[in-house]
């Protein structure tokens, strides 16, 4: 996962969990998830208000 090892991930979600809370990461990842998928469903099918035609007639 990313070039990082067993050890460097276990430290990692330990410093997230003393920061944010065990509460709170799940919040996180579901906020995560969705701000991807928005952004993943944007690049599929660009919205009309940010069409590059636009941004020539300006």
């Amino acid at each position: 996962m990313f070039g990082l090892g067993w050890t460097e991930v276990a430290v990692i979600a330990i410093v997230a969990i003393l920061i944010f809370g065990p509460k709170k990461i799940p919040e996180l990842g579901s906020a995560l998830g969705k701000t991807l998928r928005g952004f993943k469903d944007e690049m599929k099918n660009p919205s009309d208000e940010t069409s590059p035609e636009e941004d020539v007639k300006s």
